[in-house]
């Protein structure tokens, strides 16, 4: 059965020998090396090629994400899991965008950590439980979102246009040719029904969750 050859690149000495004890058990995985950082990190990639590199994110010197594509030009065949204390989807991004095959985080049981590994070195791409409950729980609040804005009647989104274009109530008014005073009775409608205090609120409200008004 032929093995995995793995890096572990981790500033934590206590979890590099964790990791490197937890794979070196099982059939499928050889740690052949470690680091404490990406410098040092990348030399070693580029000596031995590896299957695959466990990379933290948080490192001194060059972080994680910025180590990836560095990684990747000494060792393309090499795949890349970013591990991360981070839960931030933005951090998941950022890291499979540079080039990881894959991201857990170290919440993540063993189990899961060998299927993740199992599976990026079958050529897949593997995210954590963690981070796809986070990425569901975003999406449903996304959809909470877009049900608000649905309650809008038309008047009110042409108003929403005009305010992110930072046009004053009495400009609007002139625009559409209404009262400043019905101007404000929509403004004030507006946020009400979706929940928001002023205009600065609004418009960082449609920029966040990407709404085409």
């Amino acid at each position: 059965m032929n093995q995995n050859r793995i890096i572990i690149i981790d500033d934590h000495t206590l979890l590099r020998e964790t990791w490197s004890y937890i794979l070196n058990s099982a059939p499928r995985f050889t740690v052949i090396a470690s680091s404490g950082n990406a410098e040092e990190g990348i030399e070693l990639c580029k000596q031995h090629r590896p299957d695959i590199v466990m990379l933290d994110i948080n490192l001194p010197g060059i972080n994680g994400i910025e180590a990836v594509p560095l990684i990747r030009k000494f060792s393309p065949v090499t795949k890349i899991v970013g591990v991360s204390l981070h839960t931030q989807p933005s951090y998941v991004k950022r890291m499979m965008k540079s080039g990881a095959s894959g991201y857990i985080t170290k919440n993540s049981s063993r189990d899961e950590m060998i299927q993740a590994l199992l599976e990026v070195s079958q050529g897949k791409k593997y995210i954590c439980n963690e981070i796809k409950n986070i990425l569901a729980q975003n999406i449903l609040e996304e959809d909470d979102e877009h049900r608000n804005i649905n309650a809008l009647s038309v008047r009110e989104i042409e108003i929403i246009r005009f305010v992110k274009q930072g046009l004053s109530s009495k400009e609007i008014a002139s625009t559409v040719s209404i009262s400043v005073k019905t101007v404000e009775v929509h403004r004030y409608n507006i946020l009400k029904k979706l929940s928001l205090k002023n205009a600065a609120a609004l418009v960082n409200y449609i920029n966040q969750y990407d709404i085409a008004i």
